[in-house]
């Protein structure tokens, strides 16, 4: 976990760019992220992400990583992505070398679609899948089908991608752990370079939710439950070549791991544009209107369109490197904690971390701790060390 170098302008370099977008067809049952199903203000929106860009032109020496999420990308006009990531080319410093992430729904994308994003210059896709049975999307509010993420992933393999993530959900209340391990095996047909793992959780607000408070839905699985499929999910990747690196991502080696991700966990700088995107720097953290008319308007008046924004405490930034370092396999080096934070963890938090490795959620490599796979499991606890 180190610090992003500043370049001879003050700037940080290798700094990571989100960009947000708000629309999607339909709402997941489950999804809390911020969208709106109405798109006829998407031209707009487009016209004011690019308006925020040149905003957002000091912000750092270099992205090496970019990644198009939502919402659902796939769903804007046909054009509109190659078109968005040309003007972030032209307005933005992207490194040559960087890794270019797009979301797409099954629903959207074929062949040509895929090729047309991979000309463009998007090297890694992230398909949500979310499951392979018709029942299971049905009950998640998904509007593909089980063959359209079959075909979805066919679809990217011939466009050309070799950068592939596919995003699965487990812990769906009937979801047995045979059914669970028929997806992944489906999954791993395509042999794809990452997969994202999530254990179905009910947020607040949601419509599942609801359905759950009312007893209209059942809930998902207890914690024993939920804890066996995350364990055989894990058992079952990692014997077929994958690399557990984070709670939920797995890797087919070093190389696929995602490195716009690693941005959040080791408190490296990245910029987020459009609404409700974050964004994060040094140790101040600011966050865009949640609201498409919020944001364009604020635009248009020539304002930068956010909402608020948090100095981070030198206690609070160790939280959350505590946090973000026992949800990842590498887990935290005890020097450079020590360094970079003025915690020496080995003398200060000595008792704790002898009783979390005699329960045996840690493990001590060294000077490093790292978090077992029953760790990883309860991660979010772990911190409170």
């Amino acid at each position: 976990m180190t610090r992003a170098k500043e370049d001879s302008h003050g700037g940080p370099e290798n700094a990571g760019l989100y960009v947000h977008v708000p629309f999607c067809r339909s709402k997941c049952a489950y999804c809390d992220f911020y969208s709106v199903t109405d798109l006829s203000g998407a031209q707009e929106w487009y016209e004011a992400l690019l308006a925020e860009m040149t905003l957002r032109g000091d912000f750092a020496a270099a992205f090496d990583t970019v990644y198009i999420g939502g919402g659902t990308p796939s769903c804007l006009p046909s054009g509109l992505l190659p078109h968005l990531l040309e003007r972030i080319r032209a307005a933005l410093p992207v490194s040559a070398d960087a890794e270019i992430t797009v979301e797409v729904n099954p629903g959207d994308v074929d062949s040509d679609t895929l090729a047309r994003l991979r000309e463009a210059g998007f090297n890694r896709v992230s398909i949500g899948v979310q499951s392979f049975d018709d029942g299971i999307l049905s009950f998640l509010g998904r509007r593909h089908g089980g063959r359209e993420g079959f075909d979805a992933i066919v679809a990217a393999r011939r466009a050309g991608f070799t950068n592939l993530s596919v995003d699965l959900i487990y812990g769906v209340p009937g979801q047995s752990l045979a059914l669970w391990r028929r997806t992944l095996e489906t999954a791993l047909r395509f042999e794809p370079e990452h997969l994202s793992c999530y254990e179905l959780t009910i947020e607040g607000g949601t419509p599942l939710h609801r359905r759950v408070e009312a007893g209209q839905a059942p809930a998902p699985p207890a914690e024993e439950e939920a804890y066996r499929f995350f364990s055989a999910t894990s058992v079952f990747l990692e014997a077929n070549g994958y690399l557990h690196y984070e709670v939920s991502n797995f890797a087919l080696g070093e190389a696929c791991i995602s490195r716009h991700n690693h941005k959040y966990w080791d408190h490296a700088p990245y910029l987020g544009l459009g609404p409700a995107a974050h964004s994060f720097r040094t140790d101040r953290r600011w966050w865009n209107h949640r609201s498409v008319d919020r944001y364009i308007r604020d635009i248009r008046q020539g304002r930068i369109p956010v909402e608020g924004q948090e100095e981070l405490s030198l206690e609070q930034l160790r939280m959350e490197a505590l946090y973000f370092g026992f949800r990842t396999r590498r887990g935290i080096d005890g020097p450079t904690f020590r360094e970079r934070y003025g915690l020496d963890l080995f003398r200060q938090k000595g008792a704790a971390l002898r009783r979390m490795r005699a329960e045996g959620l840690i493990r001590l490599e060294g000077e490093t701790l790292a978090p077992t796979r029953r760790g990883l499991a309860v991660a979010d606890r772990l911190c409170l060390l």
